[in-house]
């Protein structure tokens, strides 16, 4: 890995170079100034999220939810909290399913929630089913290759 990473905002899509010492510093963006890896999870349309996973040198993990889905509002606590317990190693992001069907046809989405772990510009793995925080998690640490 060199000295520095690619992530993509999920604010205005731009490409961003962050060096990696700064990485725990939240960096932002250069073109709309958002924090990049700040632990938050950011609600982002399929076209982001596309961009980001296949960019991003760090882990992403998208939540595939629908606001009509029981289990998937239940689950949003969790998976806040298990964004700001991997945070700045790895990124997570909601794309809603209703708002951007395209989604579950190119993912072969079949329920939700549905979680996909992407690094690398590839799916690395998928968790299905309501989670608690420390199960997602652990998901994440098991699966990815977390910066050091």
């Amino acid at each position: 890995m060199s000295d520095s990473l690619k992530l993509v905002c999920h604010e205005c899509g731009g490409t961003n170079r962050v060096p990696i010492a700064k990485l725990g510093a939240v960096p932002k963006c250069g073109t709309c100034g958002a924090k990049l890896a700040d632990g938050k999870v950011r609600d982002i349309d399929f076209r982001t999220m596309e961009k980001s996973a296949r960019t991003d040198d760090l882990p992403l993990l998208v939540d595939f939810w629908a606001a009509w889905c029981g289990p998937c509002r239940m689950m949003a606590p969790q998976i806040a909290q298990a964004a700001q317990a991997l945070a700045p190693n790895a990124r997570l992001v909601k794309v809603d399913t209703q708002a951007n069907p395209d989604a579950t046809v190119r993912f072969n989405i079949r329920g939700i929630p549905m979680l996909i772990l992407f690094q690398g510009g590839r799916e690395v793995a998928r968790l299905t089913g309501a989670r608690p925080a420390a199960d997602i998690e652990a998901f994440v640490r098991r699966n990815a290759k977390l910066p050091a």
